[in-house]
């Protein structure tokens, strides 16, 4: 597989950063986190205007080497082209919550955030948004290059091992 520029793609709470992390890392190549370019501020939900976050993102996927993550389709549609790689993290709903509420642990459970997330992720594949399952379906099934769904967190680590445990020459 051409990890040379990586999108991957999935639900909130799919894996998609502890991925991202480890395949930069060994591919010694930037990480781009969408969330990063989306949002001006996470902790208030303020959206950066989409045209900015666009050209934001135009400019991260005009380098050489790179692994980009996001659940974003408006946006990762505009990269898509660039990629040499489409990994998807299809996991149960049920698990992405469960993820994100594991990885949300110290954050009161009121909180109008994580509840909207909670809430996000537990329709992944029953909404009819711009990133949810259908259209990263549709993303998937139009792309040319390599490409991998990946449907657990079994399979996401069985996928990172042997890449992490080989060293790059």
């Amino acid at each position: 597989m051409n990890l040379t520029r990586t999108l991957i793609i999935g639900n909130s709470g799919s894996g998609k950063s502890w991925l991202a992390k480890r395949l930069a890392e060994h591919l010694q190549v930037p990480w781009i986190d969408l969330d990063l370019i989306h949002w001006v501020s996470d902790e208030h939900s303020i959206a950066r205007p989409r045209a900015e976050a666009l050209d934001m993102a135009r400019v991260a996927a005009s380098e050489e080497h790179w692994v980009i993550e996001g659940v974003y389709d408006w946006i990762v549609s505009e990269l898509v082209e660039q990629a040499t790689a489409l990994i998807w993290l299809c996991l149960e709903d049920e698990d992405c919550v469960n993820n994100i509420r594991q990885r949300e642990a110290k954050r009161d459970e009121d909180d109008e955030l994580l509840m909207a997330l909670l809430e996000w992720a537990g329709s992944y594949r029953t909404g009819e948004g711009s990133s949810g399952f259908a259209a990263h379906q549709r993303l998937f099934d139009g792309f040319s290059g390599s490409k991998l769904q990946l449907m657990s967190r079994a399979e996401v680590t069985a996928f990172v091992t042997p890449l992490t445990e080989t060293p790059i020459l």
